[in-house]
């Protein structure tokens, strides 16, 4: 029993600190929407791709500061920030064709981040400013991961990823994964093989799934103004 409330004691104190440290989202969102910006607009180049990776970096270190857990998770985010920036720098001087280690890096660092910014977001237990910006910058995160995992599926692939007999620019994969993530489907763009069909799918699902799920939590946590 007083194992069980040290515990207990040593979780409320750090959930207390990590909600003392938290901030606004407001930074963390804009750098995700700087990212997709740059997504569609920069070129498809070696250095573009290494810059993606540390510019996630810098989003997932921001994350861990706004949510507060920059006060219990300093060193491991130091040591991804680290292999982070040494997977970017080998996409840009070793890999000289594809763009594997860049985008297998971006997943990890975007479900990193997505996690920290839930964790930061379940913390607040309540409706607020923080936790709207918060599952807002989520959502978004999810449309730049399927980006680069259809981004893998071009170069994995045999054939083109879309049915319309090309790969796509990267803008084109931008706009295939954020169409596809709202479920809009214009039919503009649709991928060919099966891989990239069961992904369109599974994004489609998450995409409404995240919206109804989100939805839900948010009306469960409104609390009356005293």
């Amino acid at each position: 029993m007083r194992a069980d409330a040290s515990r207990d004691g040593w979780y409320l104190g750090r959930r207390v600190d990590r909600l003392r440290a938290s901030r606004s989202y407001g930074f963390v969102l804009g750098l995700v929407v700087f990212e997709l910006g740059f997504l569609a607009l920069g070129p498809d180049t070696r250095a573009a791709w290494s810059a993606f990776v540390f510019l996630q970096a810098l989003i997932l270190i921001s994350a861990i500061w706004t949510s507060g857990l920059a006060v219990v998770a300093r060193r491991p985010a130091i040591a991804v920030v680290v292999v982070a920036i040494a997977v970017g720098l080998g996409q840009y001087a070793w890999v000289s064709s594809g763009h594997d280690l860049a985008g297998i890096m971006n997943v990890v660092l975007i479900l990193l981040t997505c996690g920290v910014i839930g964790v930061g977001v379940w913390d607040q237990e309540s409706v607020n400013a923080q936790t709207v910006l918060g599952v807002l910058t989520i959502y978004l995160l999810i449309g730049a991961l399927y980006t680069f995992a259809f981004s893998a599926a071009a170069l994995i692939g045999a054939g083109p990823f879309f049915a319309q007999g090309t790969d796509g620019t990267m803008e084109q994969r931008v706009y295939f994964s954020f169409v596809t993530l709202a479920t809009l489907g214009y039919g503009d763009y649709t991928p060919a093989g099966t891989a990239g069909q069961m992904m369109a799918i599974s994004e489609a699902l998450i995409g409404q799934i995240y919206l109804v799920t989100v939805v839900a939590l948010v009306i469960g946590r409104l609390r009356p103004r005293s």
